[in-house]
């Protein structure tokens, strides 16, 4: 299991605030919509600069036609982040599509499927997708499996199933991962480290929990203490 801290506060100053406070750890770094369309690539080389050694992922979500994906893929390779993501919803073609572009290059990002979004409860699910979450995800992560994706995002209670359905090496990261309990927010399935650690969760995506701490530094330690004894 390896954290993934979300950088989404207000401004580029403050994310490269908290990142420079963390600089010293193994962790991954998600840059969003909104940090990456205000600040764009000179914010990731900026995070590359503070420690060489982060490891980034990019969420943007990919959504489009099968040939604008693998173009959008392509550039976000260039850019020299370690992983991004793309929608499940544009289906097999377009899965098939970008992983065949990506395949030109010798060190690819990892790419994952967004599954169903954590904000989601069960009823707003449905209506959209007249499925359940579970059927859903299940049947998402199998496509992504199928067409070459190195994994998908889900929540937490969705992993167990998607690697039973898949491969235990078929990679799950999950936001809304409270740590310790903490308030779900905006968040409609959030868990625990320890229920992360329980379904198989390789990386859980914390971000409240850490940059809305008085000392983010100090939560850090205390979650990756944690993830050390799983």
């Amino acid at each position: 299991m390896e954290l993934c801290v979300a950088l989404d506060l207000p401004s580029a100053k403050e994310n490269l605030a908290l990142a420079e406070s963390l600089k010293g750890y193994d962790i991954w770094m998600k840059v969003g919509f909104r940090a990456y369309i205000r600040d764009g690539k000179p914010f990731i080389d900026a995070l590359k600069k503070i420690n060489s050694d982060f490891k980034i992922f990019l969420d943007l979500k990919l959504y489009d036609i099968p040939n604008t994906m693998a173009d959008a893929a392509e550039e976000i390779a260039k850019l020299g982040v370690d992983m991004f993501n793309i929608h499940a919803s544009a289906g097999a073609v377009a899965m098939k599509t970008v992983m065949d572009r990506l395949a030109a290059y010798e060190d690819r990002p990892l790419v994952l499927a967004v599954t169903a979004l954590t904000s989601f409860d069960e009823e707003n699910f449905q209506a959209i997708y007249e499925k359940s979450i579970d059927e859903k995800a299940e049947q998402f992560a199998k496509m992504s499996y199928e067409n070459g994706l190195d994994g998908v995002v889900c929540s937490t209670f969705e992993s167990r199933a998607i690697k039973n359905t898949t491969s235990e090496k078929f990679l799950t990261l999950c936001p809304g991962i409270r740590p310790f309990g903490e308030d779900a927010g905006d968040q409609q399935r959030v868990a625990t480290l320890e229920l992360a650690a329980k379904e198989g969760v390789d990386y859980p995506v914390v971000g409240r929990p850490i940059y809305k701490d008085t000392n983010p530094q100090a939560k850090v330690e205390e979650i990756l203490k944690v993830i050390s004894t799983f």
